[in-house]
C-alpha cells in the first residue's frame, strides 16, 4: 500500500496549524514551570511503519537514553502522541516543580505525566480546533523508562503501514530539559488530515 504525499499547499497549510497548536503547548508548559519555553520548527514526514524506530531516533539523537509517556487521541483523527524525555531533563523537571533534589520514582512519573498530558491536549486540541474537528483523549501512560530510543517502537507495538509523524520539541535555556513531542496518525487519518487541510485551505 502507497500513500500519495500530501501536496505543497497541504504541507504549508498542517505546518502553519502545527505551529499555531504548538506555541499554545509551548505557553502552557512556560507557565507551569514559570520560565521561558523555547519551541523548534515542527518536522513534519509520511514514513512506513519500518521507518519510524529509525526516524525518530534520528530527530532525538541516537545514543540518548529516555522515558516517554503515551497518550492515544480519537474522534475526526486517530493516533498516538508520545512525549519523549532525557533523563537529565527528567531531574531538571523536578527541580523547577520545586522538588527535593532526589524525588522519589513515583513523583518523578506523576510530573512526567501531568506535564505530557499538558503538552498532547493544548497542541492536538489546537490543531483539532483550527480544523473544526473534534478530538478526545486516553489517559496519559508511561510507555518506557530509560531505554534507547529505538527501543521505544517496540513498545509501542503500532500496527500501521504507514504513518503521519509530526515531531515538536519544547526546551528550557537556562536547563538541560527538553521535551520530544511525536504525533503519529494511522493511514486513515492521514486521508482524513488531506481532507480538513482541503477545507482549511478553502476557507482562507
Amino acid at each position: 500500500m502507497s500513500i500519495a504525499p500530501y501536496t505543497a499547499d497541504q504541507r504549508d497549510a498542517l505546518q502553519e496549524v502545527v505551529n499555531i497548536a504548538m506555541g499554545q503547548g509551548g505557553s502552557s508548559l512556560a507557565v507551569l514551570l514559570d520560565t521561558f519555553v523555547a519551541l523548534s520548527v515542527p518536522r513534519i514526514r509520511i514514513v512506513e511503519s519500518s521507518a519510524i524506530a529509525e526516524t525518530v531516533a534520528q530527530m532525538v539523537g541516537d545514543n540518548t537514553e529516555i522515558t516517554a509517556v503515551r497518550q492515544g487521541f480519537f474522534s475526526y483523527l486517530r493516533g498516538e502522541a508520545i512525549v519523549i524525555y532525557g533523563q537529565e531533563g527528567c531531574h531538571d523537571l523536578a527541580d523547577l516543580m520545586g522538588y527535593d533534589a532526589n524525588p522519589d520514582a513515583a513523583i518523578d512519573q506523576e510530573l512526567l505525566l501531568d506535564v505530557s498530558n499538558l503538552l498532547v491536549g493544548a497542541c492536538m486540541t489546537g490543531i483539532a480546533k483550527q480544523l473544526g474537528a473534534d478530538i478526545g483523549f486516553s489517559a496519559p501512560s508511561i510507555l518506557a523508562e530509560r531505554c534507547p530510543v529505538y527501543n521505544l517502537f517496540k513498545a509501542a507495538k503500532l500496527n500501521w503501514t504507514h504513518a503521519l509523524l509530526v515531531e515538536i520539541s519544547f526546551s528550557l535555556e537556562e536547563k538541560g530539559f527538553t521535551a520530544h513531542l511525536v504525533m503519529l496518525m494511522p493511514e486513515e487519518s492521514i486521508m482524513t488530515m488531506r481532507d480538513a487541510l482541503d477545507r482549511f485551505l478553502e476557507s482562507l
